[in-house]
This record gives structure tokens, C-alpha cells and sequence, in this order.
């Protein structure tokens, strides 16, 4: 039995769909953004999307149907054994472009469901761990780390960081638009502070050339440069990290990225393997530091969950299976023993 095309054949009569792929990923931008998600997200589907078409031999989604979705998810977990998370983010960015690009109903299809991750324990570092790293760094990369562990930031959060948000004299961190677009508030370590208003120093005279030439940030949304003109060149705006080199987008305006995130998880990989560590040490793993050595130190979980961002109390209690007080807090049998 040959599967029929997703969109009924009465439905493409007189649409305006495009019919090159290159209009179809054009079309999957605008429908992502009218939804607000983020550029992230965006650019994942399309990314997920141009491999479904390429797959099946460039042919317009339309005209494929549930098997050909079948066949491109089982080529993934099959062939390329891709993990759970990539499954999932594969089904989701195929069930976006029916739904709501070719507006065509994507459910109840034998064979396809989302696939069940298995859940892995956090990577957490001992405070001497996290020294012996940081000595390994060198700056900007070093103070990277230093907010990551000290106010529990994911990656993209503090490269993103814009001066503005940082408030040494409070002694807090504002984060804009975290994960799932929300904004919180986390601590500034002390031992930052000094290092902060020196890199603040430092970077108030490249920011000074950047006026001069020109040079705006990126990152603002258009509505937002419409209400503030002159927000991509104003120095509250500026990167804490950016990049040393600028580049020229679209519109033909010069304009200077943040540091580029698989900048610092090299360093970071770099400094673990120097520092003799044998733990798989990345990005995150600072993070999961923070909310564990927070909990060691008699913190409220509820008060790590805010810290963290987690809408969900269950993210965050996975940080009381790693105390520092053996597997699951309990302790052992054999440590009653007299062995020597």
C-alpha cells in the first residue's frame, strides 16, 4: 500500500506555495518567527528540513508522505545513530513544517513517535577542580568560567552578556531571554568583580574605536533598533565578550558577533586536559557545579531552581542524586567496616 501525500491533492489547487526548496525554508523562517521562537530554534528546523528534502532527492515535502517521513527518522537512528535529542528535534521540526507551513494534519502516524532519552547524571567538578582549571585559562576565558560557576550561567548566556547587565556594585548578573525566553536575576561573584571592571576598562576603548568606525552589535531585534536608533552602538549594548573580528550583514552595516561559543568549550577542554582531570568537562558542567556545591552549602532548592531558570521543580532535583555525601546521600555498608 503506497502512502498518499500529507496534503489532500484538493488543497494544492491555486496555492501559493513555493515550489523550489529554497522558498519553502523561506517560508519555514517566517512562519518560526511569526511564533516568536527563537533564532536558535529557527535555524535548527530549517536545518532539519533542508536534510528531509535533500533525502528524498530534493522533491518538494508536499508530495512525500508519512513513509518518506518514516524512512528519513529511521535513517537517522539507524544509520547514522543519531541520539535521542536529535530524533526529537528532527520529528519536531517535520511536524512544524506540516502543521504550519503546509498546514497539513501530522498526527497518529504509524512508526513515528518521539524517541525516550535516557536520563545521563551531571558532570559536577569539586571546587579544587574548578581552581585548577581556572589557572589553566587565559582571559576572556577565564572570567567565562568565573561566571559560569559563580552565577550558574549556560554558554550562550554569558557570551551573550551585555554590559548593561552586569552590576558589579550590586553584585548581580541580569540574564535576557535564557532558555525558554525568560529573564533572571544571579549572583556576581566577588572574587568577578575586580576582574569585571578591569575588562570594562579594557573594553570601553576598543568599543570607543568601534563608535568612531561605525561598528554596531548584533543581536537586537529589528523592533528594538526601531524604538532605540542607537542601542547596536551605544556602549550599555556592547558584548562583555565579543568578537575580534567584524563582519558585514545584509543591510551592508558593519557589525562585531560575540565570541563564538566552541571558542571557549575548546578552552575549557584544553585547560581540563591539562589540569589532569578525568572527567568529560564541558560548558555545562560549571553550571552543574554551581547548583550542586549550592546544595553541599545548604541552599533551599527552590531558591537553586530560580537561580537556574528551571520551570520544572524535577530539573532541579537531579542536582540531590550528586551531593557530596555518596551516591543518592546515603552511606555506604563497607564504610562500617575496620579494613586496615
Amino acid at each position: 500500500m503506497v502512502d498518499r501525500p500529507l496534503i489532500p491533492q484538493a488543497q494544492l489547487v491555486g496555492s501559493a506555495l513555493p515550489e523550489r526548496p529554497v522558498g519553502l525554508l523561506r517560508m519555514v523562517r517566517q512562519r518560526a518567527r511569526e511564533r516568536r521562537y527563537s533564532e536558535r530554534t529557527v535555524e535548527s528546523y530549517v536545518y532539519w528540513i533542508r536534510r528531509f528534502v535533500r533525502h528524498h532527492g530534493r522533491r518538494h515535502p508536499k508530495n512525500l508522505g508519512p513513509s518518506d517521513v518514516r524512512a528519513f527518522l529511521s535513517m537517522l537512528t539507524v544509520e547514522q545513530q543519531l541520539s535521542a535529542s536529535s530524533h526529537n528535534q528532527a520529528l519536531a521540526a517535520l511536524t512544524f513544517l506540516y502543521v504550519h507551513v503546509l498546514r497539513a494534519p501530522f498526527e497518529r502516524i504509524p512508526g513515528i513517535v518521539p524517541a525516550t532519552r535516557a536520563r545521563r547524571e551531571p558532570v559536577v567538578l569539586s571546587p579544587e577542580e574548578v581552581g585548577r582549571i581556572l589557572r589553566q585559562l587565559d582571559q576572556p576565558h577565564r572570567l567565562c568560567v568565573l561566571l559560569m560557576y559563580g552565577g550558574g550561567l549556560r554558554l550562550t548566556e554569558c557570551l551573550t552578556l551585555r554590559v548593561k547587565d552586569v552590576d558589579p556594585e550590586r553584585r548581580e548578573i541580569v540574564v535576557r531571554a535564557g532558555k525558554g525566553g525568560k529573564d533572571r536575576r544571579v549572583p556576581l561573584a566577588v572574587s568577578a568583580i575586580g576582574i569585571i571592571r578591569r575588562r570594562f576598562a579594557e573594553l570601553r576603548r576598543s568599543w570607543y574605536r568601534d563608535y568612531r568606525t561605525g561598528v554596531r552589535s548584533t543581536g537586537l531585534t529589528p523592533a528594538l533598533e526601531r524604538k532605540y536608533p542607537n542601542a547596536s552602538r551605544d556602549w550599555g549594548w556592547s558584548y562583555v565578550f565579543p568578537a575580534t573580528r567584524t563582519f558585514v550583514d545584509r543591510s551592508e552595516a558593519r557589525r562585531r558577533h560575540h565570541l563564538h561559543g566552541t571558542v571557549l568549550q575548546r578552552a575549557i577542554a584544553n585547560a581540563a586536559r591539562a589540569s589532569g582531570i578525568n572527567k568529560r568537562v564541558t560548558s555545562h558542567s560549571f553550571r552543574h557545579s554551581f547548583a550542586t556545591h549550592l546544595l553541599e552549602s545548604g541552599a533551599d532548592i527552590r531558591t537553586i531552581q530560580e537561580l537556574l531558570g528551571h520551570s520544572d521543580l524535577r530539573t532541579t532535583m537531579i542536582y540531590t542524586h550528586v551531593l557530596n555525601r555518596g551516591a543518592l546521600a546515603v552511606i555506604s555498608p563497607a564504610d562500617r567496616l575496620r579494613v586496615e
